[in-house]
């Protein structure tokens, strides 16, 4: 475990997070229907949190796949060759009151290895979907807020392989 907080590799008004591709055995990505979000269309989206303070980025991963899904059963694939960044729009920054500009994420691609019973949106304290589906690779760029598509793509292009 290391010993400090993980820092943004694009400076501290990025928040060092992680981002999950978890993929079922058909090649088909889960994604969770954020709730409360005021754009259905757009507010599908992988798995992704915070790395806390002692955690890899590894280990955030598997922590938050567990709190967002419930899932514990799958086998890490790989992950992203590099860190990738999104600017949060201007409604979300006054949100977070002006501590970041953005997120700056190390991905993780993990197979699903249980069932789909296993998948439990409400065991968690914060429940952060509302509803939760497998969608095609290929189309989920088109199903997250505008400001994540960029990421969304390079982990598509990235992981693709592993569908």
């Amino acid at each position: 475990m290391q010993s400090g907080p993980v820092s943004s590799p694009f400076g501290p008004e990025y928040r060092p997070c992680v981002g999950i591709m978890l993929l079922n055995d058909r090649g088909q990505v889960f994604l969770g229907q954020r709730a409360g979000a005021e754009n259905r269309a757009c507010s599908w989206q992988m798995p992704q949190g915070g790395i806390d303070s002692g955690e890899t980025p590894l280990q955030a991963a598997w922590r938050e796949l567990a709190e967002e899904t419930s899932v514990t059963n799958a086998a890490l694939l790989g992950q992203s060759a590099q860190w990738l960044k999104y600017d949060l729009p201007e409604q979300a920054l006054r949100s977070w009151r002006g501590r970041y500009k953005g997120q700056a994420q190390k991905w993780f691609a993990f197979r699903f290895l249980g069932e789909d019973s296993d998948i439990d949106l409400t065991a968690h304290t914060e429940i952060e979907f509302s509803d939760w589906r497998w969608e095609a690779l290929d189309n989920i760029t088109d199903l997250v807020v505008p400001f994540k598509r960029d990421v969304y793509a390079t982990v598509v292009a990235e992981f693709r392989a592993f569908a």
